[in-house]
């Protein structure tokens, strides 16, 4: 599994990395979390807002940190 944090390092990109790092432990699963900070290589995913999660090269949500609850469901979705 692929998981990307689309932001430039803000708040809510860390808080964004936090929550799925947690979702991933309480699912227990392990997987590598990768942080895009280029601008170009975010807007590859039109992404027009960050903090941004990509998982298996699917956006599931950008401008907006998700609860727990919704990364542990695209996460289990993308299983």
């Amino acid at each position: 599994m692929k998981i990307k944090i689309l932001g430039t390092g803000c708040m809510k990109c860390r808080k964004l990395e936090q929550e799925t790092a947690n979702a991933l432990v309480e699912l227990g699963l392990a997987a590598d979390i990768e942080k895009v900070t280029e601008l170009d290589k975010i807007l590859q995913y039109d992404v027009m807002m960050t903090p941004g999660l990509v998982i298996n090269e699917k956006v599931k949500v950008f401008g907006r940190v998700p609860r727990g609850a919704e990364i542990k469901r695209w996460i289990q979705e993308e299983l």
